[in-house]
């Protein structure tokens, strides 16, 4: 894979990362796998790759996810990124699930970190996870298949999932949004709204946008080309804009957020503002 060495990960915290990680380990299982076989299971081919996303380097790698060693490391190196303890940062979207959901969609749903947690927390319900990138998608496959969890994955793109209107409980997504510049990211909400029922939830996992902006060093220390334009935003009031209420985030040590929101009943839907109007009334920097 090709790597950019100019990054802050790659200069001084990859040498320490690859102390942690077993990389032997990881070459076996990349072996271990006929990546075109398997990636065309998933592959859908009226997708087309949005440009924000085909078009960047994600993590210091050439091509972002659809590198395939960015889906071999992801899991090794994100357990070391996301402090104080992955399993507890992931589990705190399932602890805020108010609901009792019986369908349930897990938005860029990765190597299904959060998936696999979604549906341990929920056995009998359906879930559903989506990604664009085919390579992480065989990663998810096999690790529900190494849990004996029964997972749908599909590829696809969070902002038109051509799911039906109404056919979810629960909508989900981790650590999606700071990789989607706000245009998509609102988008994506709006597409959310769309797929739930009346009384459903979303909830979003990601970075805290409050502390984001008040240390720009944590911005920059892998390359991530939109969390800049993240930590000036709010998902509080994207979730606004798409029209959701009983918006609330809750900060989860320091440096990670989980939002939530709920699709009013049918009658008590709020008029959302548009886009454009939530920017101009200066709810960016709320959270």
């Amino acid at each position: 894979m090709a790597v950019r060495k100019d990054t802050i990960f790659e200069q001084y915290l990859a040498p320490i990362a690859r102390l942690l990680i077993d990389e032997p380990a990881l070459r076996r299982f990349y072996e271990s796998i006929d990546w075109q076989t398997e990636s065309d299971r998933f592959r859908d081919p009226q997708l087309t790759y949005p440009d924000y996303y085909s078009s960047q380097h994600f993590h210091s790698i050439e091509n972002g996810y659809l590198n395939i060693s960015a889906a071999v490391s992801y899991d090794p190196i994100t357990q070391y990124a996301l402090p104080p303890n992955e399993s507890w940062v992931r589990q705190s979207l399932i602890d805020a699930i108010q609901a009792k959901p019986r369908r349930i969609l897990d938005l860029g749903c990765g190597t299904g970190s959060t998936t696999l947690l979604l549906k341990q927390a929920f056995p009998d319900a359906e879930v559903i996870g989506i990604d664009l990138s085919p390579y992480m998608l065989v990663v998810a496959d096999h690790k529900a298949t190494q849990a004996g969890l029964k997972i749908e994955w599909q590829q696809g793109n969070a902002e038109r999932t051509r799911f039906p209107d109404a056919s979810f409980d629960l909508v989900t997504a981790s650590l999606l949004f700071h990789e989607t510049p706000p245009a998509i990211a609102a988008t994506i909400l709006q597409e959310s709204y769309r797929l739930l029922t009346p009384g459903g939830e979303v909830l979003i996992l990601d970075g805290n946008q409050k502390t984001l902006r008040q240390t720009e060093w944590l911005t920059q220390i892998f390359e991530e080309p939109y969390i800049q334009a993240y930590a000036t935003g709010s998902i509080d009031a994207w979730m606004g804009a798409a029209g959701f209420g009983a918006i609330q985030t809750q900060d989860f040590w320091w440096i990670h957020q989980v939002s939530r929101g709920v699709k009013p009943l049918l009658g008590q839907r709020v008029q959302p503002k548009p886009f454009a109007q939530e920017m101009e009334d200066g709810q960016w920097a709320t959270s």
